[in-house]
């Protein structure tokens, strides 16, 4: 009995000590650098701290975090030895790496590297105000071509109204028989062209026909102003992210901008190793002028300064514009490669940490830490404004054409009264005595003297 329960103990133990050597206490290294690993207070967080409890979880690992000591992401010297946080999974110092380390073939060749858990490539950042040189017609670009030709048919029409209410109301033209009409078809549009400007031009209607109409004209004027102005701030403000150099291809056929990329790290091994003439002469220029850079930061603060791009990877380059509102990086990404983690060769970690980070990406959960991590502490700039179509203005329009045709139906209810009433005085027809009203009035002919008009009336 006493030695059946021995033997039962003694396997229990025996059990207890397989499960603590299938899972023991892995050492991870590290290595600071914003936002993947910052210190907050005694602990480490960002986004590669959260990718490790989320993949410990689904792996079921316990870890312990180092930071490296050389400050070093891994990259082989001259002796043939390897730095940083490989060198460290290599000598067994630690048994993962975990940080943006680049999926390159020969870090492959002496560590294992994991599925990637972030995506990159090389692009540009620049400082915003490096734009585009600006058209003789920019001030165009608020409205659309068809809004225009709207615009001018509207500013002829109001013209021609304002004309030919000037020439039927009794009250801008009382006597067509003997007097000149004081309003031509050329001070019309100079009329119209003053209220559009907001400047005015005199003399200003006296009959309510025209002020209707000058009414609905300079309301028209006032609202079309304000949306012109509003949509070329607008593009102004935001043409900035139009760069001058939209790709590498810019980049090396101009002159005027320095640039240059971080010292002994991947970005330039690409450049060096590439059989593009493009990207050699990219290689070329930085050696000749000596524009590399020693650090992230030096190479950010260059490009916040101004006429100088700084070639980065690019979520390192997203990091900055998040957090540096006068950045802007440009679309084009070259060299994509992937962030891994890395364990020694052979590792049973290595399948399990690959399917976790699998399941993250499908599940999302790598693109919300990314989010997280990379959020923008600048506020977004609106987005340029596109050319107002005439679909967007047509109840301007509506209002306008409304105003047009109530001011010149008013004219002619004015002429019409004045016509009833002469016909009364002179005891003609009314019909007759307004068509000859319309007839003077509207055909262009020298008007006659006091005596040829007595003349008429005798006859």
């Amino acid at each position: 009995m006493l030695f059946g329960f021995f033997l039962l103990t003694s396997g229990l133990f025996l059990d207890m000590r397989v499960c603590s050597a299938v899972q023991p206490e892995l050492k991870i290294t590290t290595i600071k650098q914003e936002p993947y690993t910052m210190s907050k207070g005694n602990q480490l967080e960002g986004f590669c701290m959260d990718l490790l409890s989320e993949v410990a979880k689904k792996v079921g690992l316990k870890y312990k975090v180092q930071l490296v000591k050389d400050n070093s992401y891994g990259r082989q010297e001259e002796n043939g030895n390897w730095n940083g946080m490989i060198g460290e999974v290599l000598r067994g110092e630690a048994d993962l790496a975990i940080a943006p380390l680049t999926l390159t073939a020969a870090r492959e060749r002496v560590v294992g590297m994991t599925k990637p858990f972030m995506q990159t490539g090389i692009s540009i950042l620049l400082r915003k105000d490096i734009s585009e040189g600006a058209s003789f017609f920019d001030f165009l670009t608020p409205f659309a071509p068809e809004t225009w030709i709207g615009i001018l048919i509207a500013y002829v029409g109001t013209a021609a109204c304002i004309f030919i209410v000037a020439r039927l109301s009794p009250s801008e033209w009382s006597q067509p028989q003997c007097e000149q009409s004081g309003c031509s078809f050329l001070h019309s549009l100079w009329y119209a062209v003053g209220a559009l400007t907001l400047q005015g031009a005199g003399p200003h209607p006296k009959a309510l026909s025209g002020r209707v109409i000058c009414s609905s004209w300079w309301l028209f004027s006032i609202i079309l102003l304000a949306c012109y102005f509003s949509n070329l701030i607008s593009s102004k403000t935001s043409e900035s992210s139009h760069l001058t150099v939209n790709g590498f291809e810019d980049l090396a056929n101009q002159n005027s901008i320095e640039y240059g990329c971080l010292g002994k790290s991947s970005t330039l091994a690409f450049f060096k190793n590439s059989n593009n003439p493009v990207y050699r002469r990219i290689y070329e220029h930085m050696e000749r002028s000596n524009s590399f850079v020693s650090s992230m930061e030096e190479g950010i603060q260059r490009a916040k300064e101004g006429h100088f791009a700084f070639i980065g990877e690019s979520v390192s380059l997203d990091l900055a514009v998040a957090r540096h509102c006068d950045l802007v990086r440009v679309h084009e990404v070259i060299g994509m490669r992937g962030y891994s983690i890395a364990t020694a060769l052979g590792s049973p970690f290595i399948k399990n940490l690959s399917v976790a980070i699998l399941q993250l990406s499908e599940a999302g959960e790598l693109s919300y830490l990314r989010s997280k991590w990379w959020a923008s502490s600048c506020i977004a700039d609106k987005a340029k404004s596109p050319a107002v179509q005439p679909q967007s203005l047509k109840g301007l329009f509506l209002i306008l054409a409304v105003g047009l045709g109530l001011g010149t139906l008013l004219s002619v209810v004015e002429l019409a009264l004045k016509s009833r009433r002469r016909a009364a005085e002179q005891k003609k027809p009314c019909c007759s005595v307004l068509t000859e009203e319309l007839s003077l009035r509207l055909k262009n002919s020298k008007p006659r003297t006091p005596q040829e008009n007595v003349d008429k009336e005798k006859a």
